[in-house]
């Protein structure tokens, strides 16, 4: 059987780089394997899941190369969830709880002064029948939680391999808020369950949360997915990352004018057995993913290192793939092929082509550092037209007129032409710029 695999951000915020790499390493376990892959917006946050933010979650997604062959959302889902709440409930392993959130934190305090761990004591379950109805007169309304039973739980992870959580070390985790809705756990399951997700693919900081889910999984009769916990992005410095971190969201990081090749790239193979590179194609990177030779260490996002991939990436690029870009930039289509080959192995994004295109239509502002030279070369100046042999039998001409030869040939006469004593390769791009543009350059500067 092909594997669905799963996808199931909230749509409470914008998704960065960390909420990249589960999403790639899902859809491209599918996608060498044949498989599907489900976006599910865990959308039972109220008050903070929005459509903005899941309509900027399907657009980033396609940004990266993701279409989901699958999409659900869990609000969509509250009749199931519902229908399994009350199943728990009838099978004894969903009860009632009425402690306020302070008495739970004094109640922890004092088992932490004992010496104790700070779980969750089920004093819930020895409440009879009426101090409940009493409890319930006074206001309270119960939270609900699942009975675990005190036992290991294991299973063959697809990252970690052998994987074990003990779940007598925790507390019995609460599935109902006081308000009716739910928190992440028993929606997940049901909805993995029903909807037929074969895998589940997600950081390591759900490990625990899986022993859990396990327990649901079969207190509900449901076949248990396979699992698999992958080491999470932090910034460079070993931070978590989170949505509050603006300038790495995928929206930011497309802003920048970065591209998706060399995002997803970073994303997948940082912290992995492959070395980190730029890898174009989707099926390229998929051949790559191995998930039981990833690392168990953090893995460190650096953005120098994605200027790096990103200027591999654009330096490669055929101009078909950018003129539609480069005519946004004001290129025009006559002069975008040899512009864009001239120019793309000084760029780190395809956007810094812009610069370029000014320096090659100016105005700017020409420099000189030998002004006989300067006087040298608007003398020998050629005809044109000008073609890719234009600079070399020109600096010749200069060279035999002057002597100078080297940088103190060719850094004058790059100054006087660009402005800059860094650039393309002039032989390129004094065609560009035109007899006309140079001349005047040079007088400029005589």
């Amino acid at each position: 059987m092909s594997p669905l695999v799963r996808f199931a951000p909230s749509p409470t915020g914008y998704l960065h780089i960390g909420n990249a790499r589960p999403a790639l390493l899902n859809a491209l376990f599918a996608r060498a394997r044949g498989g599907r892959f489900l976006l599910r917006l865990d959308d039972t946050d109220r008050e903070r899941s929005t459509p903005a933010f899941a309509a900027a979650i399907e657009e980033d997604l396609a940004w990266l190369g993701i279409v989901p062959d699958l999409f659900a959302r869990q609000s969509d889902r509250a009749e199931r969830h519902d229908a399994a709440a009350e199943r728990l409930r009838g099978l004894g392993r969903l009860y009632p709880c009425y402690e306020t959130p302070e008495e739970l934190e004094r109640r922890r305090k004092r088992q932490l002064g004992r010496g104790l761990p700070p779980i969750y004591d089920r004093a819930a379950l020895s409440l009879t029948a009426e101090q409940r109805a009493s409890l319930e007169a006074e206001g309270r309304r119960p939270h609900w939680r699942f009975k675990l039973d005190h036992r290991t739980v294991s299973w063959n992870d697809l990252v970690r391999g052998e994987a074990h959580v003990d779940c007598a070390s925790l507390s019995d985790p609460v599935l109902v808020r006081a308000d009716g809705t739910y928190l992440y756990t028993l929606p997940s399951v049901v909805d993995d369950a029903e909807l037929g997700v074969t895998h589940v693919i997600r950081g390591e900081d759900h490990v625990t949360n899986t022993g859990v889910q396990v327990q649901i999984f079969e207190a509900l009769g449901h076949p248990l997915p396979v699992f698999g916990h992958h080491n999470l992005l932090t910034t460079a410095d070993g931070e978590g990352l989170s949505k509050r971190l603006g300038h790495l969201s995928l929206r930011g990081l497309r802003a920048a004018g970065y591209e998706p090749a060399s995002v997803r790239s970073l994303a997948v193979l940082t912290g992995s057995a492959e070395a980190v590179r730029a890898i174009a194609g989707l099926d390229e990177l998929a051949a790559l993913v191995d998930l039981a030779h990833i690392s168990r260490a953090p893995a460190k996002f650096d953005p120098h290192e994605l200027d790096g991939l990103n200027a591999r990436l654009v330096h490669e690029m055929p101009a078909v793939a950018v003129l539609d870009r480069l005519a946004g930039l004001g290129v025009p289509a006559e002069a975008a092929e040899a512009f864009w080959l001239a120019v793309r192995a000084n760029l780190v994004k395809v956007e810094d082509a812009r610069d370029w295109w000014h320096v090659v239509t100016g105005p700017i502002e020409p420099v000189t550092t030998d002004a006989s030279l300067v006087s040298a070369a608007i003398a020998t100046l050629p005809a044109e037209p000008w073609g890719p042999e234009t600079w070399k039998a020109w600096t010749t001409a200069v060279k035999d007129r002057t002597g100078a030869k080297g940088k103190a040939l060719f850094m004058p006469l790059r100054l006087a032409l660009t402005g800059l004593d860094h650039g393309p390769d002039l032989s390129a791009l004094l065609p560009l710029i035109g007899r006309e543009r140079a001349a005047e350059r040079l007088r400029a500067v005589a």
